[in-house]
């Protein structure tokens, strides 16, 4: 829809175009939610497109997902080559997870090739599947502060409710760290929603390590992403109690679930995936 509001639209070119960030003027990048509705707070939009970004980048640290990349390139993050290096599945299995996120989404191919990764975490919805397999790969956001200093936090750390997250006025997400011990982790995933291809009435990713360590992850039927951390793969009366021991009042309630639905099939969808991740463990 057009935005009768903004007066001005900047492309960034560098660090500096992005001071004018804050208040009135927003950040812009695919766009797909930001022309969905009025915004009408809004005078000014910076375009972050401009700056260039790689969207994939293989670093020592793993993988660096640039906050402009799009649902398509992550989603095909698993099997193309990115700056001569070859990213296999075979090799990296927890990228798996990026494709079964984008699925999750209630879009259309043309949205994939529009909306960004920096968007959906940044929008900060429990239905922001993108989000939460980033959160299951223990991913790590850069953000450029306003103050022209650089800050990283734990994805898990984030997001603080509905569209609600740690960024300050002015601050921009520049990208997502995924460390190298989680690609090569082995992931599974479930998800459950009330329609065919109605918003998700709940997600749960799984993330096991060379070691057994295993991390559940629990989105779409929270308020906002809920890690629950074992030492080893746990089972079905370990995950039960972990899934109760969530605090209520962090379970979403909408018209696409209720929060008592939401919290009975979250339980019996971690259940599935902690038995998925023992069974292929038991298979190596």
């Amino acid at each position: 829809m057009d935005l009768d509001t903004i007066r001005d639209v900047v492309v960034a070119r560098g660090r500096a175009d992005l001071a004018f960030v804050g208040g009135s003027c927003g950040v812009l990048a695919g766009g797909t939610f930001l022309f969905s509705e009025p915004q009408d707070g809004l005078e000014r939009l910076v375009d972050i497109t401009g700056l260039g970004w790689a969207a994939l980048t293989v670093t020592g640290e793993g993988l660096e997902i640039a906050a402009t990349c799009t649902l398509a390139e992550l989603a095909g993050a698993g099997v193309g080559r990115e700056l001569g290096v070859e990213v296999l599945r075979a090799q990296w299995p927890g990228t798996a997870l990026f494709a079964r996120a984008c699925r999750a989404l209630v879009a259309s191919h043309k949205i994939w090739r529009t909306a960004t990764v920096g968007g959906n975490v940044c929008l900060s919805l429990p239905a922001g599947a993108v989000l939460g397999a980033l959160v299951a790969l223990d991913g790590v956001a850069l953000v450029w502060a306003s103050d022209g200093s650089d800050r990283r936090i734990p994805l898990r750390e984030f997001v603080l409710g509905p569209g609600r997250n740690v960024l300050g006025s002015g601050d921009v997400l520049r990208s997502i760290t995924i460390p190298t011990r989680s690609l090569h982790a082995h992931t599974a995933f479930r998800k459950i929603s009330l329609a065919p291809l109605g918003r998700s009435g709940a997600v749960v990713m799984g993330r096991r390590a060379a070691d057994g360590r295993t991390a559940l992850t629990i989105t779409a039927a929270t308020t906002r992403p809920i890690v629950l951390d074992f030492a080893a793969i746990p089972d079905d009366a370990e995950v039960r109690g972990a899934v109760a021991a969530i605090d209520p009042t962090l379970w979403f309630d909408d018209p696409h679930g209720a929060s008592d639905w939401r919290r009975h099939i979250a339980g019996v969808l971690a259940r599935e995936v902690a038995t998925e991740l023992r069974e292929a463990g038991d298979g190596q």
